[in-house]
């Protein structure tokens, strides 16, 4: 079913149209290769994505910092598999994956059709709680960037989704109404949440699987959005 009135469309970017997952772990190999880190790095995923899961969920709700963020996730990783790894070590890891992370840019399948498909109909926006200096690297990088006009980071806004806040500042930056205006995310609370709190219509990509009897309009494939776009 085709969704009438819609002339914006925004997006998240990390687990919506940025390979977060495969472009972290690459970037992870890197740094402990460079770093002679002696951890087999599929048993660290295993331990440090839950762990990075809650420290941004508590970032979200402003709980820690952005320094906490970074560095608490590799400690508390770090401590679980009983690898010992003093602040300097932990620190000088931490600046290293923010800088390799862009540098791997696999987008999630269907991504760039999808991207190609809707903008010759739609004007597309990116709203992202990520880091300031790495979206915009990831987005260029990507070969994405000028697919969206404006991009609003949290950073820039001074908060994070999903307050409302984020959501009307770039609602105003891109001249749109809500009323006409989608939000596709893949985190439930902070992207689908935050925009009806806002006015704006949400489509969940459910990338994980983890959720099924929910009452708004729930994709698991980028390309299942040309069924309602």
């Amino acid at each position: 079913m085709k969704l009438d009135n819609i002339n914006h469309i925004f997006f998240d970017l990390d687990h919506t149209l940025w390979d977060f997952d495969k472009n972290s772990a690459l970037a992870f190999e890197r740094v402990f290769k460079y770093r002679n880190i002696p951890l087999e790095i599929n048993n660290f995923l295993e331990v440090y994505i839950p762990v990075n899961f809650k420290y941004w969920e508590r970032y979200r709700n402003d709980k820690v910092s952005k320094e906490a963020l970074r560095y608490g996730r590799l400690k508390d990783s770090f401590d679980l598999l009983k690898f010992e790894a003093d602040r300097d070590l932990i620190d000088n890891i931490a600046i290293d994956y923010i800088e390799y992370l862009p540098d791997h840019n696999y987008l999630l399948d269907g991504g760039k059709e999808v991207l190609d498909y809707l903008r010759e109909n739609y004007v597309l926006h990116i709203i992202t709680n990520g880091f300031e200096e790495v979206q915009h690297k990831k987005l260029i990088n990507s070969g994405i960037h000028e697919y969206f006009t404006p991009v609003t980071t949290s950073e820039e806004a001074g908060v994070k989704k999903p307050n409302k806040q984020i959501f009307e500042i770039a609602l105003k930056k891109s001249s749109a109404n809500p009323q006409n205006s989608i939000m596709v995310g893949d985190n439930f609370e902070a992207d689908c949440t935050g925009a009806q709190n806002c006015g704006i219509k949400p489509i969940f990509f459910d990338y994980y699987g983890n959720k099924e009897n929910i009452d708004i309009i729930h994709i698991k494939t980028l390309n299942e959005l040309k069924f309602y776009l």
